[in-house]
C-alpha cells in the first residue's frame, strides 16, 4: 500500500465541537506540512468554505446544532467535489452505509490511527484529484432528452431495472453513464438499499483492492481496524463500478468469484463474507477488442455483459442540445446566487450547431461558463462566441454568419487571444484563486496552471 499521491500543502479543514481533538488533528496534520485549520460546528466550516479553498474536510459526526451528516450534506450541495471524510467514536457499518450514500469520501473511527487518518485523508484526496475530470455529477444534472435513441433507452432501463442481473453501462466519456447506474437503482426493487459507486480508473491497483474488498486490522501499515469494502457496504443494494475496463488482470480473477458467488474475503482476511449485490458496470472502452489481445479476461466479460445499455452520444440526438442547454442554463444560475440566467434562441441554435466531442459533459461545463462568466440576464450569440473561440474555433457550417466572421483573423492568433482573456476574466471573477479559476473554466488544476505559463500570467 504505498505510492500514495503527496499531500503537502493540502488545505484540510477540520470539524470538531471537542477542542482538544481539534488541536491534535491540527498538529498531526502540519507535521505533514498540510495546512489544517480547526472549526467547532458546522455551520462555522460552512462560513470558513465560502472564505477560503479546501482540499478535503475532516468532521466528527456527533456535533450539537449542526451534525457531520448534515455538514455532509450541505457540502455536497456547493462543493460536490470536495471530499468529506467523518470521524465518529460511534462507528457502525449501517452508519457508514448512510455516509457513502450521502456522498462521503471515507470514514474513520475514534479513538483514531495517526497513519490510518493519513492513508484515509490521502486516498480521498487522491480520488477526487483523478476523478473530478472524469466523474459524473448527478446532482447538476438530469437524465434529459426527447430524441428516439433516448426514449428506447428510457424503456430499457425500466426494463432492466426489475431483475437483478449485471448490468453494463457503455458509451463515450460524458454522456451519463452514473446517471443511467442511478436510474436503474432508483427503478428497482432495491431503491431503499445503499447505492455505492466506485470510480477504478481514478485509484492505484494498490488501493483499488481495499476498496473494493476492504481489509482487516493490520493487513497494511495504516490499517489501525477492519473497514468494510464498498463491495460490503453496498449490501442489500446496488454497487456501481465505473471505468469497469480499468481493472487490471490480476483483480479481475477476483471481481468474477464476487460477481459469480456474491462471497470474497477482506484484505488481510480469512473469513468469507456474503453479500447480496446487483453489480451495475460502465466502460468506454472497447471491450471485445481488450479481450481478443488478452488484456481482459473473457469470462470477466460475458458475465459483466448480460444486460448490455449503450447511451448514444450527443451527436447521435443534436436534437436534445437545445432541452439539455437550457436546463443546464437554469440549474446553474440557481447555484450562482440565486440568478436568473436565460439562453437566446440564436445562441441555442450556435450550441446546437456543435459536435460536442465531450458530449452531455462537455455541453454542461460550457453552459456553466457561460452563466458564470456572462454578467446580464440574457446570454447572446456573442458571449457564446466568446467562449467557443479558445476551444472549438471550426464551427459547423451552419453557424450562425457571426461566427464564421471569426475566421477573418489569424485562427492560432485569434484563439491565443480570446485564450488569455478568458484566463483573465475567470481569475478576475475568482478573485485570483487559481483552483476556483479552474472550476469556472471547466479544466483541471494541472490544464490551468499549463495554460497560465503559456500565456505568462504565473
Amino acid at each position: 500500500m504505498t505510492d500514495m499521491v503527496t499531500t503537502r500543502d493540502a488545505r484540510i479543514l477540520v470539524v470538531d465541537d471537542d477542542p482538544a481533538i481539534g488541536a491534535v488533528l491540527t498538529a498531526l496534520l502540519s507535521q505533514e506540512q498540510m495546512a489544517a485549520h480547526w472549526v467547532a460546528s458546522g455551520e462555522a466550516a460552512l462560513t470558513a468554505l465560502d472564505g477560503q479553498p479546501f482540499d478535503a474536510v475532516l468532521t466528527d459526526v456527533r456535533m450539537p446544532g449542526m451534525d457531520g451528516l448534515g455538514l455532509l450534506d450541505r457540502i455536497g450541495a456547493r462543493r460536490p467535489d470536495l471530499p468529506v471524510v467523518l470521524l465518529t467514536a460511534h462507528g457502525t457499518v449501517p452508519m457508514a452505509v448512510e455516509a457513502m450514500k450521502r456522498g462521503a469520501a471515507d470514514f474513520l473511527l475514534k479513538p483514531f490511527d495517526r497513519d490510518e487518518m493519513l492513508f484515509v485523508l490521502r486516498k480521498a484526496m487522491l480520488a477526487a484529484e483523478r476523478g473530478a475530470a472524469l466523474l459524473e455529477r448527478p446532482a447538476a444534472r438530469k437524465l434529459l432528452g426527447a430524441s428516439a435513441a433516448m426514449r428506447e433507452l428510457d424503456d430499457l432501463i425500466a426494463r432492466a431495472a426489475r431483475g437483478n442481473a449485471t448490468v453494463l453501462i457503455r458509451g463515450e466519456s460524458g454522456t451519463g453513464k452514473e446517471l443511467v447506474a442511478r436510474a436503474l437503482h432508483d427503478a428497482s426493487p432495491r431503491r431503499g438499499g445503499p447505492f455505492v459507486k466506485l470510480h477504478c480508473a481514478a485509484l492505484p491497483d494498490s488501493l483499488l483492492e481495499s476498496e473494493l474488498f476492504g481489509y482487516e486490522k493490520g493487513a497494511f501499515t495504516g490499517a489501525a481496524t477492519r473497514k468494510p469494502g464498498r463491495i460490503e457496504l453496498a449490501d442489500g443494494g446496488t454497487l456501481f463500478l465505473d471505468e469497469i475496463g480499468e481493472v487490471p488482470l490480476g483483480m479481475q480473477v477476483k471481481l468474477l468469484r464476487v460477481i459469480q458467488e456474491r462471497e470474497f474475503e477482506r484484505l488481510g482476511g480469512h473469513e468469507t463474507v456474503h453479500v447480496d449485490v446487483r453489480f451495475v458496470a460502465a466502460t468506454h472502452r472497447d471491450l471485445e477488442a481488450l479481450v481478443a489481445r488478452g488484456q481482459y479476461r473473457e469470462d470477466l466479460f460475458y458475465r459483466l455483459n448480460v444486460v448490455p445499455l449503450r447511451l448514444p452520444p450527443l451527436r447521435e440526438r443534436p436534437g436534445d442540445v437545445a432541452l439539455l442547454a437550457r436546463h443546464f442554463c437554469a440549474t446553474h444560475a440557481r447555484a450562482d446566487g440565486g440568478r436568473e440566467a436565460v439562453l437566446s434562441d440564436e445562441a441555442v441554435q450556435l450550441l446546437a450547431a456543435q459536435p460536442w466531442p465531450g458530449n452531455v459533459r462537455e455541453l454542461e461545463n460550457f453552459v456553466e461558463r457561460l452563466v458564470v462568466l456572462t454578467k446580464g440576464r440574457q446570454i447572446d450569440v456573442a458571449e457564446v462566441l466568446r467562449e467557443l473561440a479558445p476551444e472549438q474555433p471550426r464551427l459547423a457550417d451552419d453557424a450562425d454568419p457571426g461566427a464564421r466572421a471569426a475566421g477573418d483573423l489569424s485562427l492560432d492568433e485569434n484563439r491565443r487571444k480570446t485564450e488569455r482573456a478568458a484566463l483573465q476574466a475567470a481569475l478576475a471573477r475568482a478573485g485570483n484563486n487559481r483552483t476556483l479559476a479552474a472550476r469556472l473554466l471547466g479544466v483541471s488544476r494541472r490544464t490551468l496552471y499549463t495554460k497560465l505559463e503559456l500565456h505568462g500570467l504565473l
